[in-house]
Formats: C-alpha cells, structure tokens, sequence
C-alpha cells in the first residue's frame, strides 16, 4: 500500500517523537530500533523508509528534545510577571518533576555524556540544536550584547544541566532534593535581577 506525503512525513514524526523519548530515558543502548517500531505498531524494515541510520534518528530525536523543553519553558514564561521569566526557567529546569522525569526533559542532562562519544557528523547535528536553544533561552538572561547573553546562557545551561544530572545519581531523596534546591538558589541569586 502507497502513502501520501503527508501520511510519510505524520509517520517520521511519530517514530522521532517516541525516539526523543524513549532515547531520554533508556540512553542509546537502552533503544532497540525494532523494538521502538513495535512500539509504534511499524515494522522494523519501515524504519530504513524514513532513516538512514539509528544516529540519524538519534541526532533528530535529540533535536526533537530540544524543541519539547523550549516549549516547556515558552509556556511557564509566557504566564510569569515580566522581569521573572528567567526565574521560571530555572525553577521549572530545576525541579523535582523534571528530575525525576528525564524521558521528557532537557536532552543534554539526560544524554551529555553519551553524545560525546559519538561521531563528529552526530554530534555536529546535535550541536545545531543546541545553539538554537541557546538563542532562545539567553533572551532572557543578563548581558549588555547578544554574543554576552548567549556566553551566561551556555554557563547557566551547562551548571543546571551538571547540577540536574548529579541530583539525578543521588539514591537519597533528601539529598537530590538538597542539591535542587542549591543550585535554584545558587543561579536565581547569579542571573537574576
């Protein structure tokens, strides 16, 4: 049976959507191309129809990632008081939900350690993706020009990412607790007027 168009590019939606997902909470090898096919009631041959390769999808669903969190985030702002939309996204970054959640959170603190070890051409893609999210995110923090609200972008990014991952680790509750609440604190106290 033939698709349209539309019903092909609905399909790779689907399968990058579940990827993004499934690559967040289960990491590379956590993800069996057939397995997340299954999933999505697709045959595993579907898949090489849609992609070259699973670093493709993998750099797509990274991607895919990124956009999820910025809409996130796009929503907490747009309902915060002017001047404390960067408050928002550090509350909302550094919270117990999102830690405990990392399939539908921010890709770099769920994924950072593994795309380093990937190809250069993987990690180019992702990198792209992350840069975009970067100049949507440093409109809202400190800095007399682009180039420096993007550099306090990177750093904010980077420590909540550390700090988010690090709390992710911790097997005490009270303790993964303790490092959120420091580091909120800690980058509201930095970055916010």
């Amino acid at each position: 049976m033939r698709y349209s168009a539309q019903q092909k590019q609905e399909t790779r939606e689907r399968i990058v959507r579940a990827a993004s997902q499934h690559f967040r909470g289960r990491g590379w090898d956590g993800v069996a191309i057939a397995d997340l096919m299954s999933k999505l009631d697709l045959t595993h041959g579907g898949f090489y129809r849609h992609f070259d390769s699973k670093e493709q999808l993998f750099a797509e669903a990274i991607a895919k990632g990124f956009e999820e969190i910025t809409a996130k985030f796009k929503g907490a702002v747009e309902k915060a008081s002017p001047g404390g939309e960067l408050t928002i996204i550090i509350e909302q970054y550094l919270s117990p939900e999102h830690c405990a959640n990392p399939q539908s959170g921010c890709p770099m603190a769920a994924l950072a350690s593994e795309i380093a070890r990937y190809p250069r051409a993987v990690r180019a893609k992702i990198d792209r993706a992350m840069r975009d999210h970067v100049k949507r995110v440093s409109k809202f923090l400190p800095g007399a020009t682009e180039d420096e609200r993007q550099r306090n972008c990177l750093v904010l990014l980077s420590g909540m990412g550390g700090a988010l991952t690090l709390a992710r680790t911790v097997a005490d509750e009270e303790t993964r607790q303790s490092i959120l609440q420091a580091a909120r604190e800690f980058y509201i106290k930095a970055f916010c007027p």
